[in-house]
């Protein structure tokens, strides 16, 4: 038989419910010559005098499919909607590579299903899955009004705690379990009131955020975070400075970000607001700042900062190839760092802030060694307004030089 007579047809399901597949995957599965699928799916859709096969794994899907040439119409038969957080993604890309025909048939996604049970609409909403993966529905949760999340028992846990550290009390979860079949269960709960159990072993979760962060501008002002550590104050990048230099990083929607001296983690935690998929690594010797970062990662909800306690470059050497840098401290470590970082990625943008002219000698020293090839260079002077009696009047902040170098 010729690769080119077999075709596969990957079926979506559904939410299990036999009466809820569509007429067109109906068809297929009865016209197939073999049936492959999860065996909770199998149960469901079982023919009986067709050769069925439980498996779940697209490679070893494709392995079934390959072992009968004798048949020549398959139907894999996969939970929910074929385009939404399904195994036929991979499936359909591995049946390509063996030049196996394949086709998708949709079925209904449980959000679809639970957004209709609870009459709202569901094509404004962020739609995320942390059954089987890590996603940040952090973000999500905090500038969505709607997010709808798949999880299972495990990741139910993790939600939990979620809601719990970035104090998301007052959103409204709307979780189904069992959609569609007989014992079919929909609870609301706030979020400080919900649990592992009201989720259970697979559930769909509606979580409804009635005060979702509307800001288009990801910038911070200096007062709005953390910085006291009892009577002392952390230092931290000035907010007319930060802005400067988070342009001249120019950050991908999926960079991975390290903020070395990160102090109150001001830069790390705007950069990470910038997009839920920027890793950002918030690195600080001392142990008192990096608790700081935790507070003010905590306190604007930017979960996808990973905070670091260690002094760079040694504290670098293990984390992931960063495609980004920020230098606002270095403790005379500046060229070390440098190498470390062009070590890990020779293409890295990097931004440097120097408010000594010691750290300029170690700049200049660094383009001399040529580990800097061609940086730009800029000094930025602010004056703020500050009110004596009847006048206004301009104080000069400290001149800071922004170093970038970029491929």
């Amino acid at each position: 038989m010729c690769k080119e007579e077999r075709n596969v047809a990957l079926v979506g399901a559904g939410m299990g419910n036999r009466e809820m597949i569509t007429g067109e995957a109906k068809l297929v599965i009865e016209q197939a010559d073999g049936i492959i699928g999860a065996s909770r799916v199998l149960e469901t859709f079982y023919k009986k005098g067709k050769p069925c096969y439980a498996e779940y794994r697209p490679k070893e899907i494709v392995k079934i499919i390959k072992g009968h040439p004798e048949y020549k119409r398959w139907a894999v038969v996969l939970s929910g909607d074929t385009g939404f957080y399904s195994g036929a993604k991979k499936l359909f890309g591995l049946l390509r590579e063996e030049h196996i025909p394949a086709v998708c048939v949709p079925g209904i996604a449980s959000i679809v299903y639970l957004a209709a049970r609870l009459g709202v609409s569901w094509e404004d909403a962020a739609l995320r899955s942390i059954h089987g993966r890590d996603q940040n529905i952090v973000y999500a949760i905090d500038h969505y009004e709607k997010t709808f999340i798949l999880m299972d028992k495990k990741s139910a846990e993790d939600f939990c705690a979620v809601l719990k550290k970035y104090d998301f009390a007052q959103v409204a979860c709307y979780i189904g379990s069992r959609l569609s079949y007989d014992d079919e269960r929909i609870m609301v709960r706030k979020g400080c009131e919900v649990t592992p159990e009201d989720i259970g072993e697979l559930a769909t979760v509606l979580v409804i955020n009635p005060c979702p962060k509307r800001r288009a501008s990801v910038h911070i002002r200096d007062e709005e975070f953390i910085r006291n550590l009892g009577a002392a104050r952390v230092p931290m990048t000035k907010e007319e400075v930060r802005a400067v230099s988070m342009a001249k990083l120019a950050l991908a929607t999926d960079s991975v970000f390290y903020d070395i001296g990160a102090g109150t983690g001001s830069v790390s935690i705007e950069a990470a607001l910038h997009s839920e998929n920027i890793h950002a690594y918030a690195i600080e010797q001392r142990k008192e700042a990096c608790e700081l970062i935790e507070r003010n990662k905590q306190k604007f909800r930017a979960d996808q900062v990973t905070v670091i306690h260690g002094r760079a470059p040694e504290a670098l050497e293990e984390l992931e190839t960063p495609t980004h840098a920020f230098i606002g401290g270095s403790s005379g470590n500046l060229i070390e760092i440098i190498r470390c970082l062009k070590e890990k990625n020779p293409d890295i943008t990097l931004v440097i802030n120097a408010i000594s002219m010691e750290t300029i000698g170690e700049v200049m020293a660094a383009v001399k060694e040529g580990l800097l090839e061609n940086p730009e260079m800029i000094q930025l002077n602010v004056a703020r307004s500050r009110v004596l009696g009847d006048y206004h009047m301009m104080t000069g902040q400290n001149p800071i030089y922004i170093i970038t170098e970029r491929k």
